[in-house]
């Protein structure tokens, strides 16, 4: 190693492993899709059955790991620190300790997100699975909310990042935090082999799941031909139709 290699290694800490950082990025993708294809006239809205079942499987993921991943990436990472009290006063006085993981609020903001997105998921999954508009309603309310905790989550990242003058943005895409803003804190404990077959067993676990709730899960096809019951695709659809109209021309 280089000098110069060596001195950027010593200026920055390994935070995030790249399984939190690639499901942080995918499950932000997956969203997008969602809530842009929510609308029946949208373009994007034959896809948009499947990235809820995208983000599934991504949750399904992210919850084993937070019991077997990387250090900063496990659910008992909440328990550490000073705690919200301390992470509060430090706020309110325009001086919060830069945490090398995330602090409380941030523990908070990600535990709502996935218990909100499974909500949507949930209500979504009813819709397709009673062949009708039940839970509709429902689930465009619980998905609004969750848009408005995305929202909330990002503006707090901002904020955190200008506060602590620590990029979280840059962390998250990188893993390393700034070793200046995190004295006396050594690298992250990576995951280890046993940590990827369980995140590897989890995504299984749950494509499996999902195809036994809804066989055509991953084949797009618009939100109304789902509330519907039909199994076929959009265009499959119109595809069937015309050869009956087609049939019944013959016909006559």
């Amino acid at each position: 190693m280089s000098q110069t290699a060596a001195i950027a290694t010593a200026e920055r800490i390994h935070v995030w492993d790249a399984p939190l950082r690639l499901f942080h990025w995918l499950l932000v993708i997956a969203m997008a899709v969602a809530f842009l294809s929510a609308e029946e006239a949208s373009p994007l809205n034959n896809w948009h059955i499947i990235s809820g079942w995208v983000a599934a499987i991504l949750i399904a993921f992210r919850i084993a790991w937070g019991f077997v991943g990387g250090e900063h990436a496990r659910f008992s990472g909440m328990w550490k620190g000073g705690g919200l009290g301390h992470h509060l006063s430090g706020m309110l006085r325009f001086k919060p300790t830069a945490a090398i993981g995330h602090n409380p609020l941030g523990w908070i903001s990600a535990l709502l997100l996935i218990a909100v997105s499974i909500v949507t998921i949930w209500t979504g999954a009813l819709i397709v699975t009673s062949g009708g508009a039940a839970g509709e309603d429902l689930h465009e309310i619980i998905g609004w909310s969750l848009l408005g905790l995305v929202v909330i989550h990002i503006v707090a990242v901002f904020v955190m990042s200008l506060m602590t003058r620590d990029n979280l943005v840059r962390a998250m895409v990188t893993g390393y935090k700034r070793a200046g803003r995190h004295p006396d804190v050594s690298n992250a404990r990576r995951p280890s082999f046993f940590s990827y077959l369980v995140g590897l067993a989890a995504i299984a676990a749950a494509i499996f799941g999902i195809l036994q709730i809804d066989p055509q899960a991953f084949v797009p096809r618009s939100t109304e031909s789902a509330e519907h019951g039909e199994n076929q695709t959009g265009y499959g659809q119109r595809d069937v139709e015309h050869d009956e109209i087609g049939h019944e021309i013959d016909n006559e």
